[in-house]
């Protein structure tokens, strides 16, 4: 069966840094576009990050373009989100998800598999 298995989460002060990784098995790792949601209390489920099968590709929300970047290893069935200059509305649960296609969505529906998410706080 299939299994997402994020880690990397925990407190940070305003201005730091973590990276969030996430461990994929039971699927094919290597043909999935693999993206990043998160979700904060009393909100929605927002699009954080994306990227393609190959790793050739990404998306960001405008939120955290030139801060996180998303990559993947392949060899390692693993995705990673590197959060530099965390602010404290960067606080949620970051989930990881996977999408049975060759392009990118910012749409959680259009993913198939998740994770059970990690928390990040970022205090002020």
């Amino acid at each position: 069966q299939v299994q997402l298995v994020e880690s990397g989460g925990g407190l940070v002060q305003a201005g730091g840094s973590l990276r969030l990784s996430c461990a994929a098995s039971g699927l094919t790792f290597s043909v999935y576009t693999m993206g990043w949601f998160r979700q904060a209390p009393g909100k929605e489920r927002e699009f954080v990050a994306a990227v393609t099968w190959t790793g050739g590709s990404t998306l960001y929300d405008d939120s955290v373009k030139g801060r996180f970047t998303i990559s993947r290893d392949n060899a390692k069935n693993t995705v990673y989100l590197q959060m530099n200059s965390l602010k404290p509305e960067d606080t949620a649960v970051y989930y990881c998800a996977a999408r049975f296609r060759h392009t990118y969505s910012s749409r959680w529906r259009e993913y198939d598999y998740w994770g059970q998410g990690t928390q990040v706080t970022v205090s002020s």
